[in-house]
């Protein structure tokens, strides 16, 4: 099996409902657009507040995907 190099990137995903929603979301996303994503780590988990109650649960999201650069 050769080497491979996977890139890291930083997404934050968001949703009115859960964190786990707003991870799913920064997932769904980047698998639109990038190919062969391996891995999601939960970076750091926040809500905004609006009048003192949870408005909208943010995720930032660590998602790996194997790089295929020119060589």
């Amino acid at each position: 099996m050769p080497d491979s190099v996977y890139k890291i990137i930083e997404l934050v995903g968001s949703s009115t409902e859960s964190w786990e929603k707003a991870a799913k979301a920064a997932v769904q996303m980047a698998s639109k657009s990038l190919r062969d994503l391996r891995i999601a780590e939960i970076e750091k988990l926040d809500v905004q507040l609006k009048d003192g109650k949870v408005e909208t649960y943010r995720a930032k999201v660590k998602v790996s995907f194997k790089y295929e650069g020119k060589g």
